[in-house]
């Protein structure tokens, strides 16, 4: 199980997008195959492709969410708490929602490993001083 940030969801059911082809390639490698996001993330990624009414690419994400493919993890209260103290932190940056829930559900996990496009992972901290590893 890999931590999955909103590019990777979209770029894989989006055909026409930059990273369609590198997420594929990257999935393939992965030592996985199921993608962990949160509400949040998937909120985003089903915003982004039902843009132009395209439906049927949100129906690849509930498909690939219902195959098991994607899990959503759902935050906590505790994380909640913990993802504004990290969208305060970054208030410069700035960490959007997305970011802060996958930053929780990391520390919370213990999970050190992230597939995303977003660069801003490869600076946000973790409660224990590093960062994610970013897979791309």
């Amino acid at each position: 199980m890999i931590l999955t940030d909103t590019g990777p969801l979209y770029a894989l059911v989006s055909p026409a997008d930059t990273y369609h082809e590198r997420c594929f390639k990257v999935w393939n490698d992965l030592d996985t195959d199921v993608l962990l996001t949160t509400w949040p993330c998937f909120t985003e990624a089903m915003h982004l492709a039902g843009r132009g009414r395209e439906y049927r690419f949100q129906s690849l994400l509930w498909e690939m969410q219902h195959s098991g493919q994607i899990r959503i993890h759902s935050n906590t209260d505790l994380e909640a708490s913990r993802m504004y103290g990290l969208m305060s932190q970054y208030r410069d940056t700035p960490m959007d929602l997305a970011d802060a829930s996958l930053m929780a559900a990391a520390e919370s996990l213990s999970l050190r490993h992230i597939f995303t496009l977003d660069s801003g992972f490869l600076f946000y901290l973790l409660t224990d001083g590093t960062v994610l590893e970013v897979i791309r």
